[in-house]
């Protein structure tokens, strides 16, 4: 079975037009900061498109049907392991940092999260920030923070389209202005914000820090960009590879897990069995355990996200 998904929309305040312009998405306002395109998070569960269970939310589905469809792999997990995202950042977002499942499991009764991000489009000169240049202490850190010099010592990194980023927990980061992202990551919310640039909303408040957090979870050492020969990223709680297809590809399924197919580029269709789907930019589709294998007629780039 080929589920299309209907993505959640949140409209923070340094989104901007380009997944509304640029990946199809159906929201009526002016700014759209993320679209959740796979979620089964209290915080907001995409929903399927149409079909037999059109309009039942994702969480709903798996309860219907039984967790069997979610494969072998995800049984170690109570729940829905990932979530998946398409982020348009208009502006840079703030720096920040996501606990360890240890450290939130403690203080935020959830998990901690671990992500990845794929660049989908970015302007030339696009960057991010993503650990620290140089080791520093958590008191230099704290103090920098209230100072606010802390961007004198993260890692700026200029990035162009098709670059990959692991964001472990505890890694100190932000996405840069002027770029679009696929972020694959664990099923969690939990974000402690540590700068944001002096912004104030229309009231003229600023939005919450969480220091005393951040500096206990951050992790104050250089980050080692490791690129991994057969997939974009991997851990416990996600694995993704990177799918070009030209024409016509037949793709093996994922063994003992649900697919994710999320498509950054091109149109075509999805073949499973004696049931077809048409696809295109931006589009988001699950996939449950059980399918051989499946076919994409078409052209296009797209992004497989399953549990090994």
């Amino acid at each position: 079975m080929i589920i299309k998904l209907k993505p959640v929309f949140k409209d923070y305040l340094w989104g901007g037009s380009r997944l509304i312009d640029e990946y199809g998405k159906a929201f009526q306002g002016d700014i759209l900061a993320e679209s959740w395109e796979l979620s089964c998070h209290p915080d907001g569960a995409s929903q399927i498109a149409f079909g037999e269970y059109a309009g039942m939310s994702l969480p709903e589905y798996i309860r219907q049907e039984g967790r069997e469809i979610l494969g072998r792999n995800c049984d170690k997990f109570v729940d829905f392991p990932m979530l998946i995202k398409l982020i348009d950042a208009k502006q840079d977002l703030s720096i920040q940092v996501h606990p360890d499942d240890e450290y939130a499991k403690v203080h935020e009764n959830q998990l901690g999260k671990t992500e990845m991000w794929y660049i989908a489009a970015c302007g030339a000169e696009a960057y991010l920030y993503y650990g620290v240049k140089a080791e520093i202490s958590q008191a230099e850190f704290i103090k920098r923070i209230a100072d606010d010099t802390i961007l004198e010592v993260l890692d700026k990194v200029p990035v162009k389209k098709g670059d990959v980023f692991f964001v472990e927990a505890g890694t100190i980061h932000a996405i840069g202005k002027d770029i679009v992202i696929a972020e694959i990551q664990q099923n969690s919310n939990v974000t402690y914000r540590v700068y944001d640039f002096g912004r104030v909303d229309a009231d003229g408040n600023g939005r919450e820090l969480h220091i005393d957090k951040a500096a206990a979870v951050t992790r104050l050492k250089p980050i080692k960009r490791i690129e991994l020969e057969d997939h974009l990223a991997q851990c416990e709680y996600f694995t993704v590879d990177k799918l070009v297809v030209d024409e016509m590809v037949e793709v093996q399924a994922p063994l003992d897990s649900f697919l994710s197919i999320l498509v950054l580029e091109g149109e075509g269709t999805i073949v499973i069995d004696n049931e077809e789907e048409q696809f295109q930019k931006g589009d988001s589709f699950f996939i449950p355990a059980g399918a051989k294998s499946y076919r994409i007629d078409g052209q296009g780039e797209m992004l497989l996200s399953y549990v090994e």
